[in-house]
């Protein structure tokens, strides 16, 4: 029997931030505090007419919201089948879906009379976006990132530093999104009263997986209502990439209770080696990680094993606990897409539409090639979550121009 999402949101997390069995908030003691000061000012400021119409206004005459939904009619051509549709929130300011969070959680920061933003970051949009907000409201903004990924994106790097954020290199263990979590926490745990630490995705305790979650939502609710006016029906299958996991949340969102199949993408990688991927729903077990639970792809001794994708936004070794129970309760399917798929999908977009895509969305949109032509008919939604800028010098010069190049 299909269980009735109408009142999910209502429900969903409990009030000690569970959804399902995973989630929760497991903290030093020093981190409680602060922790209840966020999800207490979030709780009554969300609900404030200044703060909704505040947010509303910056998403319209800033954002430049709401992006639009795409056919892709010549990709859905050479894909056969299935009808491919991108919402495209590589058209959101700064390039991808973050700034829908980071937006929000600034403004949080403004009106609990923060004066730092501190977070992590893997592919750096994160890192765009939070310094952008900064930048917005006149707050400083401090960023950790990996070394790794300082190399392999240095275009966000530069534009984090033309922000005017302090970039923080992390030199310790693999130097890529995990390590930047814990440098960023460790730097927000040093002064909590000035600072607000702003998570990047649906992970992370209480109340940052819902609260993420909720800002992404405006993703889902304008693809459902363009799709409708578009083509009259609801798509047979919306598609998103996952790491952590905030922009397919927030597409997923507006379509659970609908008559329609939801597939998030995880990186394959290079196989399924442990090392060679980040695969944390398919080949991961439930254990805690940066203060919540969910499935955590673990080591013999039960931590956090080494990641690897080529996108650096979805190396991380767990994922957020939401999509946990969704997979948990059949209403979200979880599939992978590897390297060498999601180069050809990132050729492809930008050969046949014009379209340079993250490599990170680039896994959506290599399952819904894959997908369309098994289907043979229908829809497929994908949210195109960010643009390829970040990536277009790490593929040219590891990869080259694709077979036309």
């Amino acid at each position: 029997m299909k269980q009735d999402y109408s009142n999910y949101f209502e429900n969903t997390p409990d009030a000690n931030g569970n959804f399902g069995e995973y989630g929760g908030a497991f903290l030093p003691p020093q981190l409680e505090g602060p922790m209840k000061e966020i999800h207490d000012a979030y709780l009554k400021i969300s609900r404030s007419a200044d703060f909704i119409n505040e947010l509303r206004s910056i998403r319209k005459h800033y954002q430049g919201r709401p992006t639009p939904t795409y056919h892709a009619k010549r990709l859905s051509e050479l894909a056969g089948g299935a009808e491919i549709y991108l919402k495209r929130e590589d058209l959101n300011h700064t390039g991808a879906h973050k700034l829908n969070h980071c937006m929000g959680e600034a403004l949080l920061a403004k009106y609990m009379g923060k004066k730092k933003l501190i977070a992590e970051t893997g592919a750096g949009q994160h890192g765009v976006a939070l310094a952008t907000a900064a930048a917005y409201f006149g707050l400083e903004c401090e960023i950790h990132m990996g070394e790794v990924d300082i190399a392999k994106e240095h275009p966000n790097v530069v534009r984090m530093k033309l922000l005017g954020c302090t970039v923080v290199p992390v030199t310790h263990g693999l130097k890529t999104l995990k390590e930047a979590v814990d440098s960023a926490f460790d730097a927000y745990l040093a002064d909590p009263e000035n600072s607000i630490y702003c998570i990047g995705s649906v992970v992370g305790p209480h109340p940052f997986p819902m609260m993420v979650r909720d800002f992404q939502k405006i993703v889902g609710i304008e693809a459902r209502e363009q799709f409708q006016e578009m083509t009259g029906n609801l798509p047979d299958l919306v598609t998103a990439c996952v790491g952590g996991g905030s922009n397919a949340m927030g597409i997923f969102s507006a379509f659970l209770n609908d008559p329609c199949e939801i597939w998030g993408v995880e990186p394959l990688g290079r196989g399924p080696g442990t090392g060679e991927h980040a695969a944390t729903m398919t080949y991961g077990m439930p254990g805690i990680i940066h203060g919540f639970k969910c499935y955590m792809l673990q080591d013999e001794q039960g931590e956090p094993a080494p990641v690897y994708s080529i996108a650096s936004g979805l190396d991380y070794p767990g994922t957020g606990p939401e999509h946990c129970h969704l997979k948990d309760e059949g209403r979200v399917q979880y599939t992978t897409a590897d390297d060498k798929e999601c180069l050809d999908a990132f050729y492809k977009l930008c050969r046949y539409e014009g379209i340079i895509p993250a490599l990170e969305s680039s896994h959506a949109v290599a399952f819904a090639m894959k997908k369309a032509k098994e289907m043979g008919s229908g829809s497929i939604l994908v949210n195109l979550s960010g643009r390829g800028d970040k990536d277009i010098d790490f593929i040219a010069d590891n990869y080259g121009f694709g077979e036309e190049g």
